[in-house]
Order: structure tokens, then sequence, then C-alpha cells
């Protein structure tokens, strides 16, 4: 597993919308600063909560520029249906092959990550008592073991931010999306030249 890092260029993938219709991700974060999440399964209740999250912080994203997109791995179909319930109006693509989640690093995770940590079951309960979320299998083609992340992504193609979680129940916060590392303007392309 080969990790992206602040500064490397976004692997460029070409994608389905909603519709069928390809969509690469360069034509996305060509027009604007891009927020890239990539979900789990559909029956992971921290899966939801994050989706609903991002979703009701669209309006703030978009104020400082940031344009957010979701990738699902399943079936045009069914990522459809889940965008239509959690994020009605925002972009969501399919990559049933996980071209994309490997491009970016993602792969399954251990049981760990994925099941036995404390932090999962201590989300589990949480999620369930505030949102009446619970465990369910994944939809038909997904990975119950599949681990996700956040991206943002400069207009420059580069990565600002790479977020892997450490397990499932370990989402970025929405503060850290919307203002950085102590301000970060994720407009603002890196120079690595200091006398520049």
């Amino acid at each position: 597993m080969t990790y992206l890092n602040f500064n490397d260029p976004a692997p460029d993938v070409e994608l389905l919308n909603a519709q069928s219709a390809p969509v690469r991700l360069s034509s996305l974060w060509k027009t604007g600063v891009l927020l890239l999440a990539f979900t789990r399964h559909f029956g992971c209740p921290q899966c939801k909560e994050m989706t609903d999250q991002l979703h009701n912080a669209q309006p703030d994203l978009n104020k400082i520029g940031l344009h957010l997109a979701f990738i699902c791995h399943a079936s045009v179909e069914s990522t459809k249906q889940f965008c239509d319930q959690r994020a009605p109006n925002a972009l969501c693509l399919a990559d049933p092959n996980r071209a994309a989640y490997h491009a970016y690093g993602l792969y399954r995770g251990s049981l760990w990550k994925t099941f036995f940590s404390p932090k999962i079951w201590l989300s589990n309960r949480r999620v369930a008592r505030e949102k009446g979320f619970k465990p369910e299998l994944p939809s038909r083609g997904q990975d119950l073991m599949q681990m996700s992340g956040v991206f943002i992504i400069g207009t420059d193609g580069r990565i600002r931010l790479p977020y892997y979680y450490e397990d499932i129940a370990d989402h970025p916060p929405i503060d850290l999306l919307l203002h950085g590392v102590m301000g970060a303007n994720w407009n603002k392309p890196y120079n690595s030249d200091p006398l520049v």
C-alpha cells in the first residue's frame, strides 16, 4: 500500500456519475478546489454519518471554494440510490472496480481497523443512539473491509490534504476541512522554494 502525501500529484481516474456518464477527476479540480470523499460500504453507520456531515456542511464548504464529490465502490444504480437518500444534489461517482480507491492508497483494512477496535464499538453505540444507524451488511459487490479517506486537491492537481482513517470511526473534523491547519488557504499553491 502506498499513501499519498501533501503536495503529491493527485491520481486522475475516470469514473461514472449517476447518469452513467464518464467523469475525469481532473475535470473537477480544474474548476475549483476539490474535496474528494471516499465512502465505505452502504451498511456502515460511520459511512452514513460522514456522508451526512459533509452534505450538511456543503454550503459552508462552497463558501470557501471547496467543491464536494463522493466516490462509492458500488454500481451506478446503488451509488445513485445511496446518494439520493444521504446527499441529494451532491456529485456522486461510482467506482465498482475500486480503481480510484487503489490509486489513492485506499485498500482493505485489518480486522482491528474495521471491526475490533474499541473506538468502533463506542462509535457504533453513539451513532445508533444519536442517529438510529445500525451496522448492516454491505450492498451487493461492496467490500465490508474497504477503508475510506478524504482528500483536498488544489486546482494545480496536487494534494493539499490527504486524510487516511486510523479506523472506520475516524472521520476528519469538519473544522479541519473548512479551515485547514493553522488557517491554511486551500486555494493557494504550495511553493517549496523558501526564497520565493
